[in-house]
Parts: structure tokens; sequence; C-alpha cells
């Protein structure tokens, strides 16, 4: 398998030659439009979005009666394998989505049309939000924009009304520091029966990306050094993380990991076996379907501060974006259709509840006073226009331990010290030499 991955990237880099002056001098001079009718390609993750994507065409398309749009939709699982063909072949889509976890890859493989002359002259970046494109380059480790973001994910912490109003204590805000937040997961932590079981923890943690990053910037800390391709946290990253470790081990206020595997990760704080849970914003479209507004009761708030982190506040959280082939013949139209798709010529009903349009006037729109977190939603578009920051590099999915290798890379390690199997320190210690050959292979 990463043989296989190596030849792929090999493959990407000698088509990154071939597209390199698209990607890194497009737009140097003002594309010209094209005189007669023009067909773009449109290639998108998410075949649940077929129907939306087709109202979205059908709009455009009548708006602008000289350009086809031609959509393929790929389910996510294929998606990367079948446009690195299509990157192989130098028959990249006009328009395609992008992950932040391969911009990096793309960007130096010169698979992407620079934005900056396009940016510039639209003034873009008064539209959208300008800390979304400094993210996408900040990923890409590039000195230009290659991906216009659409959609942004941060990560939140979900509190239980409920639980809060059973224990008197008033819902947390953001300005919970960590003190704030352990006094109020020990109260949280109940036996309600009194049999020597703990029926509802304080808080719920385990080596997830978005469970454990978090709490690291939340500290002002880094999990990589400044050019992202070395594991070597740093002191405030360390401190975060044996923090939450002794949530689990000191305070008895979070559970260990493996005494959950009977639940799915978004199933714990939903049925009330936790208080709090800190984790993607995206979790609230399922918790309004799953919740509903009668019962229980929840909000959402930034996550707490560590000692080292008030001065500076980031967010972490990472878009998803649109990008243009480096040899589209269609700039300027292609360049159109990215901003309309964007948030430009859509409606908030495009976007999953959570997610946070990258359209400055579209994010306002976030809050729907008739559903729970109400209006907590605000937090989600101030977010956006923040400091954005990520652990994100090249094979990150096998470093971080992500879905399929969830039990691996760094998320293992952790859940083997909340596990108590080692203290936080072996388990980091640990880790540090392990992730740093995955990424000698990728950083050669």
């Amino acid at each position: 398998m990463k043989k296989r991955m190596m030849l792929v990237l090999a493959a990407l880099m000698a088509a990154g030659m071939v597209f390199a002056q698209g990607s890194k001098e497009g737009g140097a001079a003002a594309p010209a439009k094209s005189t007669g009718p023009v067909t773009l390609e449109w290639w998108t993750w998410d075949p649940t979005m077929k129907d939306q994507n087709a109202q979205v065409i059908a709009q455009y398309e009548k708006d602008h009666p000289n350009v086809k749009i031609n959509n393929t939709i790929i389910d996510t699982k294929e998606y990367w394998t079948k446009i690195r063909i299509q990157a192989q072949q130098r028959k990249l889509p006009d328009v395609f989505t992008m992950s932040s976890g391969y911009l990096e890859e793309w960007a130096q493989n010169g698979l992407m049309y620079n934005l900056d002359p396009l940016i510039k002259r639209d003034k873009t970046d008064e539209v959208f939000y300008k800390a979304m494109m400094d993210s996408t380059k900040a990923i890409a480790k590039a000195d230009h924009v290659y991906a216009l973001p659409f959609a942004l994910v941060t990560t939140v912490l979900y509190y239980n009304k409920n639980a809060f109003d059973a224990a008197g204590l008033a819902y947390p805000n953001e300005d919970w520091d960590w003190n704030a937040f352990r006094d109020a997961a020990k109260k949280l932590t109940v036996d309600k029966n009194g049999d020597g079981v703990i029926d509802q923890w304080g808080f719920w943690v385990y080596g997830r990306y978005a469970q454990i990053e978090s709490w690291v910037y939340a500290n002002g800390g880094n999990l990589l050094t400044a050019g992202k391709d070395q594991f070597a946290p740093d002191q405030a990253a360390r401190d975060a993380l044996n923090f939450l470790y002794s949530l689990v081990t000191t305070d008895k206020s979070a559970p260990p990991q493996k005494e959950m595997s009977a639940f799915r990760n978004e199933d714990i704080f939903t049925q009330g076996k936790a208080a709090m849970w800190v984790d993607g914003s995206w979790y609230v479209d399922n918790m309004r379907k799953k919740l509903g507004n009668d019962g229980f009761k929840w909000g959402i708030t930034r996550v707490p501060f560590g000692p080292s982190g008030k001065a500076a506040r980031v967010t972490y959280g990472w878009p998803d974006s649109y990008c243009m082939a480096p040899n589209t013949q269609h700039v300027e139209e292609a360049w159109d259709f990215m901003k309309y798709v964007a948030g430009e010529g859509i409606d908030i009903s495009q976007y999953m509840a959570g997610k946070i349009p990258s359209n400055i006037a579209l994010s306002k729109q976030i809050v729907d006073p008739a559903q729970q977190p109400g209006t907590d939603m605000e937090l989600l578009s101030t977010e956006a226009g923040e400091p954005l920051k990520t652990s994100y590099t090249k094979g990150w999915n096998e470093w971080r331990g992500y879905r399929s290798n969830e039990a691996m890379g760094l998320n293992g390690y952790i859940d083997s010290a909340m596990n108590g199997e080692r203290t936080m320190d072996e388990a980091i210690k640990a880790a540090t030499g392990d992730i740093n050959a995955v990424l000698k292979r990728y950083y050669k």
C-alpha cells in the first residue's frame, strides 16, 4: 500500500511538471472570456448532493446561457483515486472539490491554478473570509492561493444543559479556562443510583484528531515543527495532552476509551453518557436530527483555553474548497462558476448545519432560532474570520490514525495512555519515533 502511494505521488509529480506553468504563473495576464458556447466540467464528492447540485446548475445555466455545466459526482472513497488518474492524464476537470488534507500535495505538484490575480482583481477576499484563504496557503505551504473555500468546519465544546441544570452549574462560555472546565467535569460525573457505576461522565475524550488538537491549539501549542515536516510536540502541546490524560486517570471525570467501545463516538453525548464533549461542528446537523428541540437541551461554545492560549486565540478548523485545473481553457468562466457555487449564487439551505459558509454574508445566516443550539451558532461565523490552524501534512491520514487507521498512529498512542497502558509522556515518546518515520517518507 505504501509503495503504491509513493508511485502515485511520483506520477503526480510528473504530471505537475507539465502543469507547472498554469499553477505557478496562471492568471499573470488577464484571461479572456470565450466568445462561443462553453462547457465546464465540475467534479464533486458526496452523491447525496446530486439534487442540490442539479438545482444550482439549472439556475447558473439560466443566468449564463452560453455556459453548460457537467457535474460528475463521485463517492468520497473513490474520489481521490479517480481524480488523480485525471491529473496523470492531464484531464483534470475545470473546477473540482479539494480537501485541506491534500492541498499540500496538489500545490507542490503544480496541479491547481494560481488564483491570486483573480482574487486581487475581483476583491474576492472582501466577499469571502480572508482567514480561510490564508489557511489554504498555510496548509499548502504555498505563496499563492490555489483554492477558494466554500465551507469551514471547526471544533466546539458541546454541553448538556439538562445536566448542568441538575448540578446547579452555570453553562460554559467563551471565557472558560481549564480550571473552570475541570471543576465542572468533576461535578457532572454522577453515579445516579449509588451502585458504584458511573451513569453520567463529566466529559468524553479519546485520541481522535477533532477531540485532541483543539485543546493543543487552545493552549497555544503545536504538535509539529514550524516546517510541519516533523512531529515534535512543544511544551504547550504536551501540557494539553497531559491535561486530558489527567481527566481520565486522576480526576476520573472522563472514562477510559476502552470502556466506551460499545458506543459510537457520536452517541455517547446524545445518549447522556457524558455531559460534555469536544468534536466537529458538523455534528450539529446530526444532533438536530437525533434530538430535535424537546427534552434534551444542549448548547455549544469554544473549547476552553489553557494557561498559554488566551493571549493568542486561534481556531482549530479547516476548509473544503474548489480548485481550478491549471490547464483549463476557460479561466474566466471557471472562476465565475467557482465563486457562484462557493457562496455567491447559493443559499444557506445548501449547507449541512455546522458547516460554515466561506461567503461572509451567507455565514451570518447560520443561526436558526427555531432549532438548537439557537444563537450559540453565532460562534461559528465568528471563528470563520479568525486565524486557523491544523496539523495537516502529507501522510496525515497515516501518522494521525484516521478512519480505518484510528487504532493506529497518534490516535492509538493517546488511547493507550487513556486506557492506563502507559503514561501520556511515554505515549508521546513512543509516538514520536513512529510518526517521524512516516513523515520522513514524505519529506525526503
